[in-house]
């Protein structure tokens, strides 16, 4: 279980690093306890940059605390490999549920809405058979006035969006169980109950509640658990389940009676076969950077090694964005992967998979620009990940001509995730805030 310390500073027990990323209102810092050399990533935050209702939300997080909600403390994050490999019968499945259940009753009875419930956001207290598991990150959070239905905006993760957030209808608490019936299901079998490489036709799957249990992946769970996933995944809000009743589910409270023994091993084996054919890669990667315990055992580089390393990935970098400077969509592909994963402005918040969607701006502007166009790369920090693979953040300033002959300039942050593969560098996942990652005038 996390343990909350109250009455020492952080740095009493910590000793900060460097920087490994930022954010407008944080920066990401590796840092060590003290009394056991352990490694950590430390997020601070600036509270004099959050707003008052920020603030006001960060103190209500602090008052509502509860055992199944990440404190600061040890807790390891979870690819869904982890959370899946380690819950492995429909009995652990149920007490994992009831967890997630308990922590989703309690923020609701502080009227707090998640939004953004995923396995990726479920962290294990300890990497022990049987761990407590934790909701965490509330970036996406919102307080609600107790049952109030209001847009809040468009908010959460494709495959776990509820469809009255689609339809872009009122919504409110349900939109946490919605979420918590798609965990179940994922957990139950290895993959979504809705999936689409076509976002919109995904999109539509849900607003539709079309899933089904099919065989034979299906056939051992049982009708209990099916039952609780129906009531979970009901189209209507007002009819859908709320967190105290589904507590109260047969499934969930006579666990021992009614959820089956049978090993589900078949699930872990599905869902790899699922993260396969989606090749996301350079999100996993990025997830495992960002939020990962960073392993005082793991086998760090020889300091000879280390520099030069880091320098090949500065390296690498300056000459994928001078092909993007340039035009020059043929040098981008050699040292970009096929399937790239990227978030970035111009996909207007949408995580873009693969080549395509870069082609058309080298295509149809870059290639056509015939004024200069200067980067500058500033602040650049490097983290390797073992052999090979490797993170840089860092601020890109460029510097160009407009349409009218002014210089302008525009800035933004970036994140790259490097992977090697045969001896060579391949960027696998680009994230960027702030201004268009190119010049678009």
């Amino acid at each position: 279980m996390a343990t909350v310390v109250t009455s020492t500073r952080f740095t009493d027990e910590y000793q900060l690093y460097e920087e490994l990323g930022k954010g407008a209102f944080s920066v990401v810092r590796r840092c060590v306890k003290k009394s056991t050399s352990q490694e950590y990533a430390a997020k601070i935050i600036n509270t004099k940059k959050l707003s008052a209702r920020d603030k006001r939300f960060s103190g209500l997080c602090l008052v509502s605390l509860h055992i199944n909600i990440r404190k600061r403390g040890h807790c390891y994050r979870n690819t869904r490999l982890l959370l899946f490999a380690a819950v492995l019968s429909s009995l652990s499945f149920s007490h994992c549920i009831s967890q997630i259940l308990e922590s989703i009753s309690h923020i609701h009875q502080h009227d707090i809405v998640h939004r953004d419930l995923k396995p990726e956001n479920l962290l294990l207290a300890s990497k022990m058979k049987g761990a407590a598991v934790k909701l965490a990150d509330f970036g996406l959070a919102i307080e609600v006035q107790g049952d109030q239905q209001a847009w809040f905006g468009f908010a959460g993760t494709p495959g776990y969006l509820s469809p009255e957030v689609l339809r872009k209808d009122p919504y409110g608490k349900p939109v946490d169980i919605w979420a918590c019936g798609v965990i179940l299901y994922i957990l139950l079998v290895g993959y979504p109950p809705f999936w689409d490489e076509d976002q919109h036709k995904l999109y539509q799957q849900i607003k539709a509640g079309a899933y089904d249990f099919p065989s034979p992946e299906w056939d051992t769970v049982t009708p209990e658990a099916k039952n609780l996933i129906n009531q979970m995944l009901t189209i209507n809000p007002a009819k859908r389940i709320t967190a105290d009743q589904a507590l109260k589910h047969p499934w969930v409270c006579q666990r021992s009676t009614v959820a089956s023994m049978m090993h589900r091993q078949e699930t872990v084996e599905c869902l790899r076969k699922f993260n396969a054919r989606r090749k996301l890669k350079g999100a996993i990667l990025t997830t495992m950077l960002v939020s990962r315990n960073f392993s005082g055992n793991c086998n760090l580089c020889p300091s000879s090694l280390f520099s030069a390393r880091k320098q090949e990935i500065i390296k690498m970098t300056e000459q994928l964005i001078e092909a993007i400077n340039n035009g020059d969509f043929e040098a981008y592909t050699r040292i970009c992967d096929p399937g790239l994963t990227s978030f970035e402005p111009e996909a207007l918040g949408n995580l873009v998979e693969g080549m395509d969607f870069h082609k058309f701006y080298f295509e149809n502007l870059l290639s056509k620009n015939s004024k200069p166009v200067h980067t500058t790369i500033l602040n650049p920090h490097v983290h390797l990940i073992g052999e090979d693979a490797a993170c840089i953040a860092y601020i890109r300033l460029t510097q160009f001509i407009d349409g009218q002959g002014r210089p302008r300039s525009c800035q933004s942050e970036e994140t790259r995730v490097w992977h090697r593969r045969d001896a060579k560098w391949l960027n696998v996942h680009f994230h960027c805030s702030g201004s268009p990652a190119a010049p678009l005038q």
